[in-house]
């Protein structure tokens, strides 16, 4: 067994939710692995038309705060671009949610999803943010924005301020093992006396 780098523990963590969606390792380590720094990002799978709400999108869903920045600070939107034009079994769901929340923004506040105001997209997120509590009609758009959710956090946490964010030290030696911690024993109910 070999040790694990960081970037690979970071990878592994990433791809958990995309194996889970049926995505393989080899299609993951491609689009990691892809270089994106060409002359500013390019989209290869969303369009010129889709790319604006993919990023207000992920900002959205993991938001800048005082720990670290937001999901586009962090890459997430290249991170989906690069796994959808990898794996064409997820591009469908993807496209065709967006297309189903631009049209749920322009039947209720008559402009696309990136046109209405901040007040206009949270009541529209809250009708398919929480699996248990959508109504049927909005169904389609619920398994749209959890998948979208799960890509936009394995590209989050797969990034450098997302490792950070994490507060993941890496393998790191201990010199000595003193036990646990009294307040972590104490949570627990459990103590070293009398075994």
């Amino acid at each position: 067994m070999t040790d694990l780098s960081r970037r690979d523990f970071a990878r592994l963590l990433a791809a958990a939710p995309l194996v889970a969606l049926g995505v393989s390792p080899a299609t993951i380590e491609r689009a990691l692995d892809r270089d994106a720094a060409r002359g500013g990002y390019q989209p290869r799978f969303f369009t010129a038309d889709e790319w604006p709400a993919v990023r207000l999108l992920a900002d959205l869903v993991l938001p800048r705060d005082e720990r670290s920045g937001s999901a586009t600070d962090a890459g997430s939107h290249e991170f989906m671009d690069f796994v959808l034009d990898a794996e064409p079994s997820l591009r469908g769901p993807i496209r065709n949610g967006l297309a189903w929340l631009d049209a749920q923004a322009r039947g209720r506040y008559g402009a696309g999803f990136t046109g209405i105001t901040d007040a206009e997209r949270a009541a529209l997120l809250d009708d398919i943010a929480w699996p248990t509590r959508v109504r049927p009609e909005m169904g389609p758009g619920a398994t749209f924005f959890s998948a979208f959710r799960d890509l936009v956090a394995s590209g989050f946490w797969s990034s450098r301020i997302g490792v950070q964010d994490l507060q993941y030290l890496g393998n790191t030696g201990l010199p000595a093992w003193t036990g646990c911690p009294p307040a972590a024993l104490a949570k627990l109910g459990v103590s070293y006396e009398g075994n």
